[in-house]
Parts: C-alpha cells; structure tokens; sequence
C-alpha cells in the first residue's frame, strides 16, 4: 500500500518544490541495478535452504524482512530517513523479490499434485493482486501521514499468521555435523553451498525448457524492471499525478489481475496450455510498454493498465512450465 506514496515521499524530500527528480530515478535505478544482480546469488541460496531447512522458516525470514523498510518512514520523511529507506529496500528486495513466490510455489508443489499447480500459481497470485486492491484502496482512502504506520501493522500479521498456523512440508534429515568444530562447519556450509548451486544449475541446463524458460524471464524481468524504476516519477513530471492516481490505476491492474489469474488462466489453461498463455501474457507486455512510452494524454496511463492486467500471466504460466519440467524437490531452482 505504500508504493502510490513512496514517488511524493522521495520527490519531496530529495527535490523540494519540484515535479520530477532526477535522483529519485538515479536511487531507483541503482537499486533495481543492485537487487538484480545480487538476486542471482540469493535466490538459489534461498532455495537450496529451503529445500534443506524447510519452507516455513524461509518464508518467516524473507518475508519479516519487509517491515523494516517502512518502520523507517513511519518514525521520519526527512532526507536521511529516506536515503535509509532505500538501503533497507535494497535488502529487503534482494531476499524477497521473487523468492517468496519462489518458495510459495514450492509449498504447493509440495502437497498438489502436477495437474492442480497452475491452477494454484494462478489462485496464489490472483490473492497477492487482491492484497495489492486493498492496499491500494487503504492509500487512497487514508491521509498520506498514517499510510507506513497501517503498513507496518500489515505486514506483522503475515509472519505472526505463519508462525501459528503454517504447517512444514518438508522432512527434515538429522544433522550429522553438529559435533564439528566452528571452522569445519563454516566450510562444510561453504562446501554444501557451492554443490547446491552446481546441483540448481545442473537442473536447468540438462533440461531444454528450462533454458529456454530462463532466457524469456531474463529478458522480460530486465526490460519490465527498467519500466517500473522509473514509471512513477515519469507520470508524475509529465501528467503531475500523485498518490490518487498511482493508487487508482494500481487498483484498477489489481481487480482485473485477480479475474485473469483467479478465472480466466485456471479456465484457458487447459485449453491452449502454459506456453499459448505465455505468448499472450508477453505481446501484452509488449504492447503496454508502448503505450506508456508514446503517452500523449492523461488517459492513456489507465488504458495502457488494462494491458498489465494480461501480462501478469506471465508469472503463473511461467510457474507452470517450470513446475512440469523439475522434480518436486528441484521446485525452487527457478531464478
């Protein structure tokens, strides 16, 4: 609920007085730059771990993460305060972009069956894209003041919920090195470390639609990302809109993203199959980044939303072809 604001936040407090701000978009840049790279390490990592130690405490961790970013901008909205916003959101972005979908999709790998998952990618993103309407709908409604306070309150109640009712899939083995002095731990966990990476990147390259299912995310997340950085700040200095409109345009991608993935993908997808849908979700990508780059009016911002409400069924068909062509236990090698 905080990302309709967070544009008038920064503009503010590092270009006072000003429509645009170019250092906002240089900060939102590096960060995209840093999580991005950072992202390709962490992700496997975070797999790996969660096949080994289990989906619930990865999930507790990466999603915890979270909170601190908009503790800072509850307590202060100065420049410091801002500067450390965007330091604790690189973290947070680095452990959790990705990786909660990641390992959530593994959960469900773990108790369904191959012909329910798309059906369940489909259900788990069409709940995150109502979670994104209320939230939008809150910033709309609530003074730009108590915005980061109601978030922070939201976003304690997801670990609280996992910790008292998430339930662990995986079974875990006895640890057999627990008598090893500190050092042979510190390079066993090294050890295991790089023959778990070796072992991810031995999934994907032995597997043909891996490859090339990695190649089209590469792609799509590296061109989508440079769009979102910046997509904000550019409506804000072209067509002046604040947190309304951010929150009324995000609110309208929001409704029609649950009808797409909660209605329309568990229905077409077993008609035309993942990769037809696939198709379809990138040529509306596509077409969407046109229509933001050539916008010639204020209206076309909203049209263009309409678009981002197909393309978000890039993740759950990509999901679902991943989840096909890897074991359960390989669920969360996806980058």
């Amino acid at each position: 609920m905080s990302v309709s604001i967070i544009a008038d936040i920064t503009t503010n407090a590092l270009c006072p007085s000003k429509s645009t701000c170019s250092q906002a978009i240089y900060i939102n840049g590096l960060q995209q730059m840093v999580v991005g790279i950072c992202k390709m390490v962490v992700i496997p990592v975070l797999g790996q771990l969660a096949d080994e130690y289990g989906r619930k405490p990865l999930l507790l961790l990466i999603v915890s993460t979270a909170i601190f970013p908009s503790a800072i901008l509850a307590i202060d909205e100065s420049k410091g305060f801002v500067y450390a916003y965007y330091v604790l959101r690189i973290i947070s972005h680095i452990m959790s972009q990705g990786s909660i979908f990641c390992i959530s999709a593994a959960y469900a790998a773990d108790i369904l069956d191959g012909r329910s998952r798309a059906a369940a990618f489909g259900w788990i993103h069409g709940i995150l894209s109502l979670s994104h309407v209320l939230g939008n709908l809150l910033a709309r409604l609530l003074p730009g003041t108590y915005i980061f306070e109601v978030s922070v309150a939201l976003l304690i109640i997801a670990p609280v919920y996992m910790i008292i009712f998430l339930t662990e899939t995986v079974k875990l083995t006895p640890n057999l090195n627990q008598h090893l002095r500190w050092s042979s731990k510190a390079y066993k966990l090294v050890q295991d470390r790089y023959s778990s990476m070796r072992y991810a990147l031995h999934v994907v390259t032995s597997s043909s639609t891996l490859k090339c299912i990695c190649l089209v995310s590469f792609f799509y997340d590296m061109g989508m990302s440079g769009i979102s950085s910046v997509l904000m700040y550019y409506l804000k200095s072209a067509f002046d809109f604040n947190k309304n409109q951010f929150s009324e345009i995000l609110m309208m991608v929001g409704v029609g993203s649950i009808i797409t993935q909660m209605l329309v993908f568990p229905l077409v997808n077993p008609l035309v199959g993942e990769r037809v849908v696939l198709r379809i979700a990138l040529l509306a990508s596509i077409t969407y980044a046109l229509l933001y780059g050539l916008a010639w009016a204020s209206w076309v911002p909203y049209f263009g939303a309409l678009f981002r409400m197909v393309y978000v069924l890039e993740r759950p068909s990509t999901n679902a072809i991943v989840s096909k062509a890897s074991s359960s236990s390989d669920q969360v090698s996806k980058p």
